[in-house]
């Protein structure tokens, strides 16, 4: 049998597999909560759903190439971004247990209106779609060359049989089988590593050496990602529905633990791109390392990324399946039927964009600069300001974030020689432009008479 036969015949038994222990949902509980007879998802379900759900294709993939650029500072600067678990949970449980708030939207409409919400709808509905093209070209490169038939139709049956099972199940679906797929994911690690690690006697040290940490070879990523940590969580409703769920403590206790057990799994795979560095290998990572070991790491390859994005991809598609149908809607009453819809219309748009070979990196680096005004507004979700506040900092840095993007910063005012200090420079500048007009909006309520 065939390499091509083999990666197909995995793609489509743990695609069928997902959809016969996926349940089936007939009430909107079920569907857009993940409840089980009356009973809310526990500790190791939900911690599980939000791991499993950030461990994308594009970024255990992104992770690999990093460690391979960087050696060890590049897996650890991606895991920078891990920390978003801590404060989205610090977060969401204080706004549930201080201000009794059920949801992100409700928080947003009650203390900053209607127009807030629009906006920060368009900033969520940009993420969702971002996810499934992101992580589906991942899964393509794998059975082609971009932009080869093989390519395009490994994309396009992956996603539909994603679609399927989570269609099936909704919120249900995405929480049952991240379980599996957590399970599968840490034992396909494993066994990867079990190839990697006797390469160097069973030793860790020549792999945890690799890198310097100096600002131009990698740390300045590091920084940006704990500058985007303290906004970039909450445009991700995948992360934040799940916050909403369940009890407060099983909900701290749950990202406190996605946290910890995620950054390690990025900075594992990781591990993957310091053995290509080492190595010498070019091109893709995890792609290089696996034909390097022959045609059973390929497949492990394969598993594992088919196991990272499908979770993803169902998590995503639950998330945008709440915003139309409970979010957005003021039915008395959710359609689960009007959910299972806007599954099928993200799926379909979110696939367009792969035909026109985008980068997968830019969709973190770059997503995360334009919604840098998210922190104040989240981090101070209890300090009264006026509805201009959210304005000024969200919309005022989407366009202040998007044109230091668009036109980069001169090099004299980069922080360090690296790839990443044009990047670093403008997080920096956007984020002291949001807390600041965040904070002079503060100021100014306290003291009217100022104004």
């Amino acid at each position: 049998m065939s390499i091509s036969l083999l990666q197909w015949a995995l793609v489509l038994a743990s695609s069928v597999t997902l959809f016969f222990v996926s349940p089936l949902s007939r009430t909107a509980p079920e569907f857009f909560r993940g409840a089980r007879q009356e009973r809310t998802p526990n500790t190791v379900f939900l911690t599980s759903s939000l791991v499993i759900s950030w461990l994308f294709a594009k970024s255990i993939t992104n992770a690999a190439n990093l460690g391979q650029s960087f050696g060890l500072v590049g897996g650890v600067a991606y895991a920078g971004y891990y920390l978003s678990f801590l404060v989205a949970g610090l977060v969401i449980v204080a706004m549930r247990n201080q201000g009794g708030y059920r949801s992100i939207h409700q928080f947003l409409e009650s203390k900053y209106g209607a127009g807030a919400v629009v906006v920060f709808t368009l900033l969520i509905i940009i993420r969702l779609y971002n996810e499934i093209w992101s992580n589906t070209i991942v899964i393509g490169s794998y059975f082609g060359e971009q932009g080869t038939t093989h390519y395009y139709v490994a994309i396009v049956v992956f996603s539909l049989l994603t679609l399927a099972y989570t269609l099936k199940g909704g919120m249900s679906s995405s929480i049952m089988t991240d379980v599996i797929q957590l399970s599968l994911f840490v034992g396909l690690l494993t066994v990867i590593l079990g190839f990697i690690l006797p390469q160097y006697g069973g030793s860790l040290q020549p792999l945890l050496s690799s890198g310097t940490w100096t600002l131009g070879h990698g740390v300045d990523l590091l920084l940006v990602a704990l500058v985007q940590c303290f906004s970039y969580p909450f445009h991700d409703p995948v992360l934040t529905d799940r916050g909403f769920i369940t009890d407060t403590r099983t909900t701290l206790r749950s990202y406190l633990w996605a946290g910890a057990i995620g950054s390690g799994c990025i900075i594992f795979f990781s591990f993957v791109g310091i053995f290509a560095k080492l190595n010498g290998l070019s091109g893709e990572a995890p792609v290089a390392v696996a034909r390097y070991f022959g045609v059973p790491m390929l497949l492990l390859m394969n598993l594992i990324m088919v196991t990272s994005a499908s979770s993803t991809l169902d998590s995503a598609m639950a998330s945008f399946s709440k915003l139309i149908s409970i979010d957005l809607s003021k039915a008395a009453e959710p359609s689960v039927s009007r959910g299972r819809w806007a599954m099928v219309v993200l799926t379909v748009l979110g696939t367009v964009p792969v035909f026109f070979n985008p980068a997968i990196l830019s969709a973190t680096t770059i997503s995360g600069t334009l919604v840098l005004g998210l922190a104040p507004v989240f981090l101070f979700w209890h300090v009264p300001v006026p509805r201009l506040a959210f304005h000024l900092s969200v919309v005022g840095g989407l366009v202040l974030g998007g044109l230091l993007t668009l036109f980069p910063l001169p090099y004299a005012l980069q922080l360090g020689s690296g790839k990443y200090g044009a990047l670093l420079s403008t997080n920096l500048i956007t984020s002291a432009y949001c807390f600041g007009v965040f904070g002079l909006c503060t100021l100014l309520r306290k003291n009217p008479s100022n104004g």
